[in-house]
């Protein structure tokens, strides 16, 4: 068998293979296809992934830690109770129960009873039944301020920057999940875009094959569409393997109700329509002052702040003498309101002051200062935070903008291409072009539909970026 004519052969049964493709192709393409939205992707995102449980876990954390540190005002019921009996002789027995009310001053309110009694019973103890109430008040240390209110403050404080927190966390997450969204939108876009052409390239080498035969076109037109195919085929196969990878990394963000992944089926498509639509933005101003208000990491170093003032005041105590005043009223008997009166009063009480005060302070001056240093060094974080954000704003808003410039150009640059490809085209039908250039034009028009598409890709990451930048995104 002649060389050439095996040639012909091999030529035939590649032709052949392009129409079995693009026939299965065909058919894939003919099931229904489910539009899978951004806003529904990113609402399942919310709801389900395990990092946007996580961070709801931390604000129900932060509630368990505030109701931990109210147990700081609890009443608590206490009972002490002692006897001593030896070589048949009851020495002593003493029996107190008691309970106690920490009140928000500092204050604790306490009432209990007595029962004592015993050959050899404390003088100062009341033998018999006795009851009792009274109040324990700090006059200095402790008045404004103790450790019970600070860790409930603290603790208010801590719950309040939890949900800060979790914004933080789902700033981030939903960055992440929108950049991916718009990596497959694109890579589905330019899949289409190369499955497009490479249709168009099979349906010419068919034509120019048929006119190959009938004696109209050249071997080597029959050889510039086939290269111009093959081309085309490596593109798509290349666009594919790149649209599989986008929608496996599309799927880890899925996640179900009962925790287990889920993988997005095969016939839902992203939402093109909306992935090629122009975008807009306030002006750098307002996101910036926006930002200042609304972005959980600067809220976070806010509410340190706050937290660190109440440790301030805390340690501001300790420069305070210890003047705690104590005072109960006595009775007879388990009811301490029997009788009561003034003249009562006047001779059934009990009272007593405490009084410590450290001579040099130091202990308290040193954490004093630590306190308010600790304050100084938040205030220097959160200025070059805040200069940071504003210049992520403005970097990622100039890019934003110059997109915006290159979209158009790229847009009239894809549109002309495609004018003179058409032109082209009906210069070749009527014998005037060559299928070269008719092949240049048409590698020039797809060189710009893939540059549109790259810079829609970074167009969409980049309007997120400046939301993302800004702790926006929720």
């Amino acid at each position: 068998m002649p060389p050439t004519k095996n040639k012909h052969i091999s030529v035939m049964k590649k032709f052949l293979l392009s129409i079995i493709y693009c026939y299965v192709h065909c058919i894939l393409t003919a099931q229904e296809k489910n539009v899978f939205t951004v806003d529904d992707f990113v609402q399942q995102v919310k709801q389900f992934h395990p990092v946007a449980k996580q961070a709801n876990l931390i604000t129900k954390q932060a509630v368990a830690a505030v109701t931990a540190a109210r147990g700081n005002l609890d009443p608590a019921i206490m009972f002490d109770a002692s006897r001593k009996t030896f070589d048949g002789k009851n020495y002593y027995f003493y029996t107190n129960p008691e309970l106690k009310i920490p009140i928000w001053i500092g204050a604790d309110i306490k009432a209990g009873l007595e029962s004592n009694g015993g050959a050899y019973l404390n003088p100062e103890v009341t033998s018999g039944n006795t009851s009792y109430m009274g109040v324990e008040v700090p006059l200095a240390k402790g008045l404004f301020m103790d450790k019970r209110r600070a860790a409930i403050q603290q603790a208010k404080i801590f719950q309040s920057q939890s949900t800060q927190e979790r914004a933080q966390i789902l700033n981030d997450l939903l960055f992440d999940a929108y950049t991916t969204y718009w990596q497959w939108a694109g890579s589905y876009t330019l899949y289409n875009l190369y499955n497009r052409f490479l249709q168009t390239a099979s349906q010419r080498f068919r034509l120019v094959k048929i006119a190959f035969i009938n004696g109209d076109r050249s071997s080597m037109d029959t050889l510039e569409a086939y290269t111009q195919l093959q081309n085309f085929e490596m593109l798509q196969t290349d666009a594919f393997m790149k649209l599989n990878d986008a929608y496996l990394e599309l799927s880890t963000f899925l996640w179900q109700q009962n925790d287990s992944a889920y993988t997005l089926p095969a016939t839902f498509i992203p939402d093109t329509v909306r992935f090629g639509e122009p975008l807009q933005y306030q002006s750098q101003e307002e996101l910036v002052n926006t930002a200042f208000l609304q972005n959980p990491l600067l809220n976070i170093y806010n509410y340190k702040l706050d937290a660190l003032q109440v440790e301030k005041k805390l340690k501001f105590q300790n420069l305070l003498p210890v003047i705690n005043a104590k005072v109960n009223i006595l009775n007879r008997e388990y009811n301490v309101l029997k009788g009561l009166n003034a003249g009562f009063i006047e001779n059934n009480y009990k009272w007593g002051i405490d009084f410590k005060l450290p001579l040099f302070l130091r202990q308290g001056r040193g954490d004093y200062q630590k306190a308010k240093l600790k304050i100084e060094e938040a205030n220097y974080a959160l200025s070059v935070k805040r200069r940071e954000t504003e210049n992520k704003i403005r970097s990622y808003y100039n890019q934003f903008t110059q997109m915006q410039n290159q979209l158009a150009i790229m847009q009239s640059a894809f549109n002309n291409y495609n004018i003179l490809l058409k032109q082209e085209e009906l210069r070749f039908r009527n014998g005037e072009s060559s299928l070269f250039i008719v092949n240049s034009r048409e590698n020039k028009m797809i060189e710009a539909g893939q540059k549109l598409v790259e810079l829609r890709i970074k167009y969409q990451k980049t309007y997120y970026a400046v939301q993302w930048a800004g702790g926006l995104l929720r």
